[in-house]
């Protein structure tokens, strides 16, 4: 009796972290767009912090802040296809939101420079975002002494 060959794929731990955090970032980078979820989307504006639409009432978004979120997603589950992909992009995109809470502490919400938008919501979302990515990336691609034998 012939059957035919299965193909399986096992993703490691640090693959479906980064799987699922770039399928999240791909849902938040739409939820932008989306009046309701998006308070004030008709006030939506390219960059910059004259953008007045808040993402679920609390976070400052912009049309680039969205594109961003949609990349970073894609980002996620390109590079979750391999160990290694997916340990650099929770650890690199984690120091990517690290930066990005440093300047928006540094950066004040109506200076020019504020061009993200970022808020004080946006700012401690960074930062535990910043910090979770980076120890998804650390902690779930160590290897044990069974992987090095």
């Amino acid at each position: 009796m012939d059957t035919l060959p299965t193909r399986t794929t096992t993703r490691t731990p640090v693959q479906t972290a980064a799987l699922i955090v770039g399928a999240v970032f791909l849902l938040v980078g739409v939820l932008g767009f989306i009046p309701g979820i998006t308070r004030n989307v008709d006030r939506l504006q390219f960059a910059g912090h004259h953008s007045d639409a808040m993402l679920l009432g609390l976070f400052e978004v912009s049309i680039l802040h969205n594109i961003v979120h949609l990349l970073f997603g894609v980002a996620g589950l390109t590079l979750a296809r391999t160990r290694a992909g997916a340990r650099s992009y929770l650890v690199g995109g984690g120091a990517v939101y690290m930066v990005l809470w440093l300047y928006g502490l540094l950066v004040g919400h109506d200076s020019a420079a504020n061009f993200v938008p970022v808020n004080n919501a946006d700012n401690w979302l960074h930062l535990f975002l910043g910090l979770g990515m980076i120890a998804l990336g650390f902690l779930l691609s160590r290897r044990t002494v069974a992987d090095r034998v």
